[in-house]
């Protein structure tokens, strides 16, 4: 699913990956809302606060809303384990979340195509479901039959160039990546406050 630049102004964010191009540069405010409008906007309140921090979240990953609600039901319903790490680990621990984070993929939405496409695969087996989730010890790879699709054009010079998280190991030479423990919201280079998700679907 690809982030639009409506659904950024919406969001009050760009998310697109679109850069200086992404229309809340130049309008950055909701769609429908005229110059007039603005200047009586109220402060928008907490659940509005909420219910766009989930948004933005539920966008990133390119996830309905169902899924997503159940990702965020399995992270609160684990016993001693912080609801808000929990579902961090799930979504970043996700195959096309793995592909895009180890560098193979410019956006989530592209990860996503090239794992529902069968091009990836976990520990020498082919997997083409996106939500498929990943544990440390597992190596992702180019299945030798798609090495040669244009999508992996020029890839070992993107990858030389990139810096994956630490919680990922990226073998360049080989094309592969393995996974050395579960993420951690605390590296991530993306803020979002689950905290604030957690709450909204506890109401």
């Amino acid at each position: 699913m690809r982030i639009s630049c409506k659904t950024c102004r919406r969001l009050g964010e760009s998310m697109c990956g679109r850069g200086n191009k992404c229309a809340t540069v130049k309008k950055p405010y909701p769609p429908g809302i005229r110059d007039s409008d603005r200047k009586h906007r109220t402060n928008i309140s907490e659940f509005g606060s909420q219910l766009r921090e989930k948004q933005k979240v539920r966008v990133t990953y390119g996830l309905r809303e169902r899924q997503f609600a159940n990702y965020v039901k399995e992270a609160s319903s684990k016993k001693g384990v912080n609801p808000t790490e929990r579902l961090y680990e799930n979504l970043e621990s996700r195959l096309d979340s793995v592909a895009y984070r180890m560098g193979f993929a410019v956006s989530r939405s592209i990860a996503r195509q090239m794992v529902s496409h069968g091009h990836l695969t976990v520990n020498g087996k082919r997997v083409n479901i996106p939500s498929y989730r990943v544990s440390p010890g597992d190596v992702i790879a180019i299945r030798e039959g798609s090495k040669g699709k244009v999508l992996f054009t020029n890839l070992a010079e993107r990858l030389e160039k990139y810096n994956a998280p630490m919680w990922l190991y990226v073998d360049v030479a080989k094309l592969t990546g393995t996974i050395q423990t579960m993420p951690k919201s605390s590296e991530s280079d993306q803020v979002f406050n689950f905290s604030s998700v957690i709450e909204f679907y506890s109401r």
